[in-house]
């Protein structure tokens, strides 16, 4: 491969994987960027976040208060993927990063790189700050209907965190980082024989058959309960779209519409249909089938929206019967869709899609 210049990237010329890219300072600035977004989703824990007034009543809260009214409502369940996927594993994540950054800055190598290395590549999935700030910006939409908000510092260093660790995550390339730290070679990955291509084919359809059973309740069950004068109203995923339509949230609404019904839907169904073409050997144009595998691998993520909207919007409309906003049986059975979608597109084995067998199992 020859020496890469400002801006250029190397790409496979079969199916178009960006193999290495190559831009003048990346690790400096990767390594400013990471420690800039650690001091400001520091600074965004310390104030208050929003705050929520109503006839005189108010509620301030911040990110750690949000997660801890969740817990007061028995929401643990989410009050956890809240707190992992927004704060606790992008800390990992941006540390981990710098880390790795100042060993290749002074050109400390040491076989405990590569555990960070895999911890970096294993919380990156799951650190959703830019979904959180987007679900966020949702929530404002809808409150903004009932009452007065205000908004906190912390809201705006979270916004900068975000950005912050966004142009990090830019600059990072994970497959010369990889290449670093295993000592300038490509690490071996198992050979698929057809006891591990069937094992991934099973394990990917048990997965989205479970996804499908869990869309169900899913998109029937209220996803959160609006308590407004001691009177109970009810929100399924699509009747909250219907609200946001006929409030002239256009926007907002088709946005909705898209991360929390036709991405899950598209997902499952895209999954199942590449698997099913690996499993019967009919891989006539692997290229396009690879596209495929990727958009549902990089779209899949965006479906938790509404559930960090929901989890706002309970942390911060808490007025007792004036008017409280609770969560619903259709929030952690939405987030569990999400998330084993997730595991289903991980486990799913791409390469199968490249062999010429006509059947793999």
């Amino acid at each position: 491969m020859p020496t890469l210049k400002h801006k250029q990237k190397a790409v496979c010329p079969r199916c178009g994987h960006t193999l290495l890219t190559y831009r003048h300072n990346e690790t400096q600035i990767t390594m400013a960027m990471a420690s800039s977004a650690v001091v400001l989703l520091i600074l965004s824990l310390q104030f208050d976040f929003l705050t929520f007034k109503l006839n005189g009543q108010h509620h301030s809260v911040d990110l750690w208060s949000a997660l801890a009214v969740l817990v007061q409502n028995d929401y643990l369940s989410l009050a956890i993927v809240t707190g992992l996927a927004t704060v606790i594993l992008p800390a990992v994540l941006l540390i981990g990063i710098f880390w790795l950054m100042w060993a290749r800055l002074t050109h400390h190598y040491a076989p405990y790189l590569r555990r960070i290395y895999n911890t970096v590549m294993l919380a990156l999935p799951w650190c959703m700050a830019e979904i959180f700030l987007v679900g966020i910006l949702v929530s404002l939409i809808k409150i903004t209907t009932l009452a007065e908000v205000e908004i906190g510092p912390s809201f705006y260093t979270y916004i900068g965190f975000t950005l912050t660790m966004s142009i990090a995550l830019f600059y990072f390339d994970a497959s010369q980082t990889a290449y670093w730290v295993h000592g300038k070679k490509v690490p071996k990955q198992k050979a698929i024989t057809p006891v591990v291509a069937s094992k991934s084919i099973q394990r990917t359809w048990a997965l989205l058959f479970t996804a499908t059973i869990l869309y169900i309740p899913a998109n029937t069950l209220p996803i959160m309960n609006t308590n407004i004068f001691g009177k109970n109203e009810p929100n399924t995923i699509i009747g909250g779209v219907i609200s946001l339509w006929e409030m002239g949230s256009y926007p907002i609404a088709l946005v909705i519409l898209v991360a929390s019904v036709v991405v899950p839907v598209a997902k499952i169904f895209i999954l199942a249909w590449l698997n099913f073409i690996v499993q019967t050997g009919m891989l006539d144009n692997p290229k396009v089938l690879t596209q495929y595998y990727r958009l549902v691998e990089w779209i899949g993520r965006w479906s938790m929206i509404d559930v960090f909207v929901v989890a706002m919007l309970v942390a911060l409309i808490q007025l007792g019967n004036t008017l409280s906003i609770y969560p619903g049986p259709a929030a952690m059975a939405f987030c569990a869709v999400v998330f084993i979608t997730m595991i289903a597109a991980m486990t799913f084995d791409a390469r199968l899609i490249w062999q010429n067998r006509k059947s793999v199992v």
